[in-house]
């Protein structure tokens, strides 16, 4: 999971849209049995996604409908037939609902627990010590119609918390939310960039133009990988303890901060993982 920048949903009733969507670049799609699908073609949409998603290399995960409603039972058996074990659980509130998707789908399972209400927000420490959980994802939007918040600034406290929520229980950043926009490559690569500032690692995505900018906002920028460059060069040259860079003195988490910058780099080739 070292890699996890941008996760592609696309609906689970086209499966003409599910190998346009692996190939469009970013680290995972999501097929989606929720929201982007009609009550009326749930049905349909397990009976496409749930094979797919088995028998694909491509890196994905489903997000299944949520627990209180009628198709989630039904989602959960179809995993459990098809061995599927990459998750996205909306409105995530209770960690004994994690619990029970685990003991059904197995101890390798990842679960992805969306955080999407205010209940969401309260219990998200204790929905990311539940074993099996991988990352926490923000669902803005209905975030937004849960509590009210439209003011994006509002969501700030709530960001903040699911990042340090994510890091005391050893969990890897959690992934924010969707931009609605996909038209403006330059904001979505500042939106993506400004979350992974705030601690994020990743983005969620509803359409094919936005992965690669948020791809790249989700690396450190030339400014920033040439700072990183002069100050590992500098502790290089034999500097010991804080040396000066710019002008500025630079200690060991400064420095190690400019490695894992170096490091993203290169981890640039290695394939995502789901």
């Amino acid at each position: 999971m070292k890699r996890l920048r941008s996760l592609l949903f696309v609906p689970g009733d086209r499966p003409e849209r599910f190998d346009k969507a692996a190939a469009a670049g970013a680290d995972a799609i999501i097929l989606d049995l929720e929201d982007a699908v009609l009550p009326e073609a749930k049905v349909r949409a397990r009976s496409l996604a749930v094979p797919w998603l088995a028998s694909s290399a491509c890196p994905a995960l489903i997000r299944v409908n949520g627990a209180d409603t009628s198709w989630f039972d039904d989602d959960v058996c179809a995993l459990q037939e098809a061995g599927c074990h990459a998750v996205m659980l909306p409105k995530a509130e209770d960690p004994s609902t994690l619990n029970q998707l685990r003991q059904r789908l197995g101890d390798n399972v990842r679960l992805f627990p969306l955080i999407e209400t205010a209940a969401g927000v309260e219990n998200a420490a204790a929905l990311a010590r539940v074993p099996g959980v991988v990352r926490l994802v923000f669902g803005s939007v209905d975030f937004a119609r849960d509590t009210g918040i439209q003011d994006e600034n509002g969501w700030l406290p709530i960001r903040v918390a699911l990042v340090l929520a994510s890091r005391r229980a050893g969990l890897a950043a959690p992934v924010d939310g969707a931009t609605l926009h996909w038209d403006d490559p330059g904001a979505l690569q500042a939106t993506a960039a400004a979350a992974r500032r705030l601690g994020f690692g990743g983005q969620l995505c509803i359409h094919p133009k936005q992965v690669a900018p948020v791809n790249r906002g989700f690396l450190p920028s030339d400014d920033e990988l040439a700072w990183a460059k002069r100050v590992t060069d500098a502790v290089a040259q034999g500097g010991h303890g804080a040396v000066t860079v710019d002008g500025k003195l630079v200690d060991k988490p400064l420095h190690d901060l400019a490695q894992a910058w170096l490091d993203m780099i290169d981890e640039e080739s290695l394939p995502a993982c789901v």
